[in-house]
């Protein structure tokens, strides 16, 4: 079994600075970390699906190595928008994969996790909000695809898929074609984990399923129409634990960060037998 937890968009702010003047990002941060170390089965690895910070301030990420050390299990990370290519190739470049990436505006790599690999993409593009994976980059996607057919999870920042949440979908990733073209050729490619949106998403995409991991802090507002203003609420943030079964194959978990009333017996009535028991 091999299981990859996924969480996305923390915007890290520095110390005692909320994100947009009302959600404490750090705070909200921490607690999921704290969630995912508590977790009963130890993930392999977790994938951090870009907006590590809010802005990429060198703080910000200082903060993250520190929220980090308290794994027991290699992060992997991505550029989204609201962080800086090179900031994270200086900040962050003893996390694995960051200092093996190829020198160039882009940080992408492979690696092999147990019964998966992952394939790192990034699609930000400094100073703006959308998303762009460019030409040379999806060359080497293509390329690192065929070089090995293992169950393959591909991980970027800006979703392929229009959401229906528009003021999210105009800031979306441009060259969708381009990246649809590439995984349709790969079957081996089980699912595309993203983050931006801020919401749970599920869709079909070029093949294969795309998962639009919630962040760790604040959600966007599920509004489909148009006109809807970008606004956030503090729905209950939650992650994805992606897990692959030998013979099963991979599935994912939506995984809540904060702790509820249970857990409870189903079977706990004085006098009640197990379904079966005599």
């Amino acid at each position: 079994m091999t299981l990859i937890v996924q969480i996305t968009d923390l915007h890290l702010r520095p110390r005692g600075l909320a994100c947009y003047r009302v959600s404490d990002t750090n705070m909200l941060a921490a607690r999921a970390f704290r969630a995912i170390a508590a977790l009963p089965q130890k993930p392999d690895a977790v994938v951090i699906t870009g907006d590590l910070t809010d802005g990429a301030d060198e703080r910000e990420y200082a903060l993250l190595r520190q929220l980090c050390q308290q794994l027991s299990c290699p992060v992997y990370v991505m550029p989204g928008n609201h962080d800086l290519t090179a900031a994270i190739r200086s900040e962050l470049a003893g996390f694995p994969g960051v200092g093996d990436a190829p020198a160039g505006d882009k940080l992408h790599y492979a690696v092999t996790i147990g019964g998966l690999r992952l394939v790192v993409l990034d699609s930000s593009v400094a100073g703006k909000p959308y998303g762009r994976l460019g030409g040379e980059q999806i060359a080497w996607l293509d390329q690192t695809l065929g070089a090995d057919h293992t169950p393959t999870l591909v991980a970027l920042h800006h979703p392929p898929k229009v959401t229906g949440i528009a003021h999210m979908d105009v800031i979306g990733l441009a060259d969708t074609e381009a990246l649809a073209a590439i995984l349709s050729g790969h079957h081996h490619v089980e699912r595309l984990i993203c983050g931006h949106v801020h919401r749970t998403i599920i869709a079909r995409f070029a093949g294969t399923v795309m998962t639009l991991c919630p962040s760790t802090a604040h959600a966007c507002v599920l509004d489909f129409s148009p006109e809807a203003p970008a606004e956030f609420v503090m729905e209950p943030p939650a992650f994805f634990v992606h897990r692959l079964d030998p013979e099963a194959g991979l599935s994912s978990h939506l995984h809540y960060v904060e702790a509820y009333p249970g857990p409870y017996p189903f079977f706990a009535d004085k006098g009640v037998s197990w379904p079966g028991e005599k």
